[in-house]
């Protein structure tokens, strides 16, 4: 019998500590009809059984509302219901189309596209697939009737062009089924086609599910971020998930209808909440360093970096998407070539590199004035802590080729008092300091001019980075250098022979030292034949670490500078990084050194020996 007796309910809460378990939250998107906020109990029942905590999202579009509930979910729930206004998709009403909710629209098309950036899982169920499609690129049929009465056409149409031989020949075509079933909910009605490379058959372990349908609309082109991975026998996609190695899925049917059979869907959603939780909250403790990145070469097109520009890959909206705190942003000077000025290399009204360079760091520094709310200049370890510790992001300074030094070792000073932490000694071509893995020998290694300049760098506190030096350059640099030496964007020759990345030798020499090589993210440093992955990044740090240990290695995405993978493409994506360290079974405290504790290390220890 039910007791309404509240203490008694009370005391059972507090009878241990803690009260309860968290279990992971989960956005669920509501219906709208007849001016009421719904939702059928099946979603959240379903949600609840599978381990989560459901919460609803009621469809409004004010972004304060939309950014706030994002801030405390750890999934994304887009349920199923009527009609998209096709003017979303550009597209103007065909007589088929049903009953529009416009009032979901705007609301769930916003969520999903900021869920999107966020990293955050999402599973879009009938309508939900749907408004996955259209946030992110894809397109949806109004009528499936129509679209494959239009095919059917298109089809005769070339049939008629065909001889007869090849007519007599053609395959037949797949007979039209129901997608809108009269059946009870929980019955299943039609069968779908499983792709088994996919998240869906590793789900149900299955190439072929059976699934109820009440639908008339349907997925026409995922777009680039998905792929298909289940149709009907009549050719509807029944299914899409992320190509990106993001947790992201839809399906046509319902699930939350199916009861036992539905639940692996809910419980995969659930599952990879809890991931995205822990990996939120190591980032709450654990400062994200990026120790290359090359945003500067895009200030001549006045970018934004307070808005969400397309056009580079690091600003303050994808480093607060990606949860990450720090950057060091180079100033890159391009090596001139015999005959070249430097000044036509640039697109900025410089006379020499040294002034080039503190323009870059000129420009840094006004960005961050007008955003010193957000985002600050950090010369040290500790203002890195310290920004962490007030909510901000941070920036420091780095030199991407010792050209900026006009040949002159007392610049080093210059460039010490203005806070740059490394300068990389060269970059594609010999310069007078050192040769370049892309060089001619033209010192044969370091030059005596790249000695001074190496232990000036010494004693003013700078670190020494190798990243594209020459074996001969790096290995010179080892002997002279009274520090550790560091690699800001470099990857391992041993996975991807190339010269600008580093032997099984260099690393341990690195190592030996008490240096460190973090692995960039150009594709073409990764492997040699396909396009490179997050999966790519993550081999190349497997393997350091077992070249070097766990105290040796880190990132350096080189973003803007060409960098970029899929699943780790920009710094919104900077949590993936995490999410895959954590499934390589990387410790807290691995995490916390690989995002820059021995980074930060090799600093510290830099700055202190400074004379």
């Amino acid at each position: 019998m039910t007791s309404f007796d509240l203490n008694a309910h009370l005391n059972n809460i507090y009878a241990a500590f803690p009260e309860g378990k968290r279990k992971p939250i989960i956005g669920i998107t509501a219906n709208f009809w007849n001016g009421e906020a719904t939702m059928a109990k099946a979603y959240y029942q379903q949600v609840a059984d599978a381990g989560g905590t459901p919460v609803l999202i009621p469809p409004v579009a004010d972004k304060d509302i939309i950014v706030s509930t994002l801030a405390g979910i750890d999934a994304l729930l887009l349920t199923g219901g009527a009609d998209f206004n096709p003017l979303w998709a550009g597209e103007e009403p065909l007589p088929q189309l049903h009953h529009i909710n416009a009032a979901r629209d705007l609301p769930e098309l916003l969520i999903t596209q900021l869920a999107y950036n966020r990293q955050i899982p999402i599973l879009g169920i009938c309508r939900g697939i749907q408004t996955l499609a259209i946030a992110l690129g894809g397109k949806v049929m109004q009528d499936i009737d129509v679209a494959q009465q239009e095919a059917a056409t298109a089809d005769e149409t070339t049939d008629k062009k065909k001889s007869k031989k090849s007519q007599e020949t053609a395959p037949t075509k797949p007979v039209h089924i129901k997608h809108s079933q009269d059946s009870d909910r929980n019955l299943p009605t039609h069968s779908v086609t499983v792709e088994q490379d996919s998240m869906l058959y590793r789900i149900y372990k299955s190439d072929k599910l059976f699934v109820n349908s009440f639908h008339h609309q349907a997925v026409a082109d995922p777009g680039k971020r998905f792929k298909v991975t289940a149709k009907s026998p009549d050719g509807v996609i029944e299914a899409i998930e992320s190509c990106e190695f993001k947790p992201i899925l839809g399906v046509q049917w319902h699930p939350e209808c199916m009861e036992a059979e539905g639940r692996p869907l809910f419980e995969w959603l659930v599952a990879q909440a809890g991931n995205f939780h822990l990996a939120k909250r190591l980032h709450d403790r654990v400062l994200t360093l990026d120790t290359h990145v090359d945003t500067p070469m895009f200030f001549h097109q006045d970018v934004k970096f307070d808005q969400r520009d397309p056009r580079i890959l690091v600003d303050l909206h994808k480093m607060t998407d990606g949860r990450q705190d720090a950057v060091i942003m180079v100033a890159y000077l391009p090596q001139p070539k015999m005959g070249e000025s430097f000044s036509s290399k640039v697109h900025f009204d410089v006379n020499t590199p040294m002034e080039y360079a503190d323009f870059i760091f000129d420009k840094i520094e006004a960005i961050v004035r007008s955003n010193r709310k957000y985002i600050s200049i950090a010369r040290t370890p500790a203002d890195l802590f310290e920004d962490k510790r007030k909510n901000r992001k941070s920036i420091m300074f780095g030199i991407e080729n010792g050209i900026a030094l006009n040949h002159d070792v007392a610049n080093i000073k210059h460039f010490a008092q203005r806070g740059v932490v490394y300068i990389t000694l060269c970059h594609n071509g010999d310069n007078d300091i050192c040769d370049s893995a892309k060089g001619c020998d033209t010192n044969h290694g370091v030059s005596k001019f790249g000695e001074k300049v190496i232990r000036e760098m010494n004693r003013e506190g700078i670190m020494v980075d190798l990243s594209h030096a020459s074996e001969q350059s790096f290995y010179d640099a080892m002997e002279i250098s009274k520090t550790p030496i560091v690699c800001s964007h470099s990857s391992c020759k041993a996975l991807c022979d190339v010269p600008r990345n580093l032997s099984d030798d260099q690393l341990r020499a690195l190592a030996k030292k008490g240096g460190v090589a973090h692995i960039t993210l150009y594709g073409g440093f990764l492997r040699k034949e396909g396009e490179a992955t997050i999966r790519d990044a993550i081999e190349h740090l497997n393997h350091a670490v077992r070249i070097m240990g766990i105290d040796h290695v880190g990132l350096g995405t080189d973003f803007d500078g060409d960098g970029g993978v899929i699943g780790l493409a920009d710094s919104s994506e900077i949590i993936n990084f995490t999410l895959a360290l954590l499934k390589n079974k990387y410790s807290e405290r691995d995490i916390q050194k690989i995002w820059g504790g021995n980074w930060l290390r090799v600093m510290a220890q830099v700055q202190a020996l400074a004379k």
